[in-house]
This record gives C-alpha cells, sequence and structure tokens, in this order.
C-alpha cells in the first residue's frame, strides 16, 4: 500500500521550497503533488460551479486517503485561502523524511486551522494508530492498514492507503 505525506503551507514560496528540497532528497516528479486553488476554472456543465466543484472533488480525494471529514475540510479552507497542499508518496522510510522537511519549511498544523476539540473528535475514528505513535518501526505497522498516521507534534499528516 502506497503511503502519502500531507501537508499544507501558507504560501506558494513555502510549498516551492519544500518541493524542491524533497526533489533533492530522492523524490521523483511523480511522486510529489502540489495543489492549489485553480485561478481560471472552466465551466464544464450548465449547472457546474467550478470553484465549488474543485474544492467538492478535492474534499472527496482527501477524505478517500484516509482524512476524516473535518481534516479534509480544513485543507480544502487552506487552499481555498491561498494555501498550497503537498503530497509525497513513497516507501515508509521516504515518506517519514518526508515529513521532516515539509515540516522545517513550516507545515500547518490542521488544529490552528479546525480548533483543536473538533478535529480530535471527528479524526479519532479514523485512526489506524494512536496518535502517539511514531518512528520507522510504528509506520510500517500502518503500512498494513488503510488510514492515517500522525506523529505527535508536526503539521503533516501520513495516509497509508
Amino acid at each position: 500500500m502506497p503511503m502519502t505525506a500531507v501537508s499544507l503551507f501558507e504560501s506558494s514560496n513555502a510549498a516551492d521550497r519544500a518541493v524542491r528540497d524533497l526533489e533533492a532528497g530522492g523524490f521523483a516528479g511523480d511522486e510529489i503533488r502540489v495543489v492549489k486553488e485553480p485561478l481560471g476554472m472552466k465551466v464544464t456543465e450548465v449547472t457546474s460551479i467550478p470553484h465549488t466543484d474543485f474544492e467538492t472533488s478535492l474534499g472527496r480525494d482527501l477524505e478517500a486517503m484516509g482524512a476524516s471529514e473535518t481534516e479534509a475540510n480544513s485543507y480544502v479552507q487552506g487552499v481555498h485561502r491561498g494555501g498550497v497542499l503537498v503530497f509525497a508518496t513513497g516507501s515508509d522510510e521516504k515518506v517519514s523524511e518526508a515529513s521532516g522537511i515539509m515540516n522545517r519549511h513550516g507545515a500547518l498544523e490542521l488544529e490552528e486551522l479546525a480548533g483543536q476539540e473538533s478535529l480530535g473528535k471527528a479524526a479519532g475514528a479514523h485512526l489506524s494508530l494512536p496518535l502517539e505513535t511514531s518512528g520507522p518501526a510504528a509506520m510500517g505497522v500502518a503500512s498494513m492498514q488503510t488510514g492515517r498516521v500522525r506523529q505527535s507534534g508536526d503539521g503533516v499528516r501520513m495516509f497509508v492507503w
């Protein structure tokens, strides 16, 4: 099962610096995905509202990866406000390294966006390991399950899907 580190950055500059370091750290271009609010969205259907369609699709994609509804909404709202999501997919070890790189470049903690209490309640049902679980051995266990792993004290979420 692939493992993906996901982080929200306040600006394109911070996200770009993180992506450069991810690439320097051995991540290939197809292992990194950057998502920001599209500026010029075409209307695809008469009833289509491109901005809403984008946000709905992004939220569904995040939930499919294992994000709780609250987490997905926090990410979507962060992107809506000008933030940038960065995804890095790879082995447990590579994703652990990606987490460190992303945190060094200012990955935002979702608690800052959603409120710690509501996030904790909503996220609890989706955890595959306790919040305080960290380290390569713990992530090896997580690779056998679908869900989210979060190392405490950082802004990066790791999903196994």
